[in-house]
């Protein structure tokens, strides 16, 4: 049996060299680091069901998720060897990173004393660097969505129900589907060119501050569907909500989220940006 171990967040490039070929996957739920440090926790790439459906989608059949607890946190080296990692023909595919036990002290030298064998996959590279999950994070939270999306090996996609907006959209002639961004990724504020289904669109993600008191109070995704694509699309979304979930791809990232004069400077700001977005 050839078991990947991993926490696998985002189920990046990295993470497929070595989920490659592996029957079974294990993995944690919560990052190790909301318990033995909560203050550094990282914010997910992605949540736990996804991590699984994208970890299958690898063509991995079974995996195991473990929550880390402080007891797993306190299990010798030796003692989570035994209990996880103990089955009879065992080969282990993991990253060079990778480290098990109380303090991280197991690793695949460990492993092998114990007669186990280790592949230990090189790491996949982007732009001269080590792909990572939290190098990934980094380019998201900063903005530079073509790098994170180069290093996942796909686009990211932010899920979320569809809810009733403001009207304003359409009176201003760029009507808008409006989703409660059900995601941890952090994301600057501002503009987005994204897609999904074949769609292209343009989409703020922020509070839309130009509407004072009307704006809202959490971050939302208001997507404006290019072309015929939004009238179709948008058909769909208002016939379900507020029960449909909406997933959209974010292709770029166009301009920091400001607030106008007015919404005649507003109005004329969306126009560039669907420009933008269709370059």
């Amino acid at each position: 049996m050839i078991l990947a171990v991993g926490f696998f967040d985002g189920v990046h490039l990295g993470h497929r060299k070595i989920l490659t070929g592996a029957d079974v996957a294990l993995t944690f739920r919560n990052h190790p680091l909301t318990v033995l440090a909560p203050d550094r926790a990282p914010r997910l790439l992605m949540t736990s069901d996804e991590k699984t459906a994208a970890i299958r989608a690898c063509g991995v059949r079974e995996v195991v998720t473990l929550d880390f607890t402080p007891a797993l946190a306190a299990l010798e080296p030796e003692d989570f060897r035994a209990r996880y990692l103990n089955a009879p023909d065992l080969t282990v595919r993991c990253g060079a990173n990778w480290r098990f036990g109380k303090g991280g002290r197991g690793d695949a030298a460990l492993l092998r004393a114990h007669g186990s064998t280790v592949t230990v996959v090189p790491y996949a590279t982007y732009d001269g660097a080590r792909i990572s999950s939290t190098r990934i994070r980094q380019a998201f939270a900063a903005g530079d969505i073509a790098a994170g999306n180069a290093m996942l090996g796909r686009a990211l996609t932010l899920g979320g129900t569809v809810m009733k907006g403001k009207g304003l959209g359409a009176t201003l002639g760029f009507p808008t589907v409006n989703i409660a961004v059900a995601s941890n990724v952090e994301l600057p504020l501002g503009v987005y060119a994204v897609a999904a289904g074949g769609w292209r669109g343009v989409a703020n993600y922020g509070r839309a501050p130009t509407m004072g008191d009307k704006a809202w109070q959490q971050p939302v995704l208001e997507v404006h569907w290019l072309g015929v694509g939004h009238a179709q699309r948008a058909h769909l979304h208002e016939e379900c909500a507020p029960l449909h979930e909406e997933k959209v791809e974010l292709l770029r990232f166009l301009r920091p989220e400001r607030k106008f004069a007015s919404l005649d400077e507003l109005k004329a700001q969306i126009a560039r940006d669907c420009e933008a977005a269709r370059a």
